[in-house]
């Protein structure tokens, strides 16, 4: 699994201009499903992510895991594009749909996310809180 993880101050995301979900202070993770994830490799990247130390402590440092802050958990399946052959992108090593929609939840579940809609054109509104974006891959 792959993920793109954002500090945000605040998030929503729409579909059909009508909002699905937002947060206040949290994380954005966009989520992309490869084909030979499991559902312990959710389990293993939704620890991974509730475990990174990205927030302030009381000094200003960088030292504090997400506790009790929300989660926006976006899937994105794009994160498994390869343009190494050319400017079109492949999508192979992406999971099928049914196999990547059940990853999807099982992952939102364990990181107890607000969610966009699997599959559907997603509008995602998000507020940078500094410079805090983190990439993380799970195998």
């Amino acid at each position: 699994m792959k993920a793109v993880v954002q500090r945000v101050s605040r998030a929503a995301v729409r579909v059909d201009a009508q909002t699905l979900a937002q947060i206040g202070p949290g994380l954005v993770v966009l989520l992309g499903v490869g084909h030979e994830d499991t559902a312990q490799t959710a389990e293993r990247l939704a620890q991974k992510i509730r475990a990174l130390r990205i927030f302030a402590d009381e000094n200003g440092r960088m030292n504090e895991p997400v506790k009790d802050r929300e989660i926006l958990c976006i899937s994105q399946f794009t994160l498994y594009a390869d343009t190494s052959k050319g400017n079109r992108p492949s999508f192979i090593q992406a999971a099928e749909p049914q196999r990547a929609a059940t990853l999807y939840d099982l992952t939102c579940e364990a990181l107890r996310a607000k969610r966009g809609r699997f599959a559907a054109h997603m509008e995602i509104e998000l507020t940078a809180d500094g410079p805090v974006t983190i990439v993380l891959e799970v195998t």
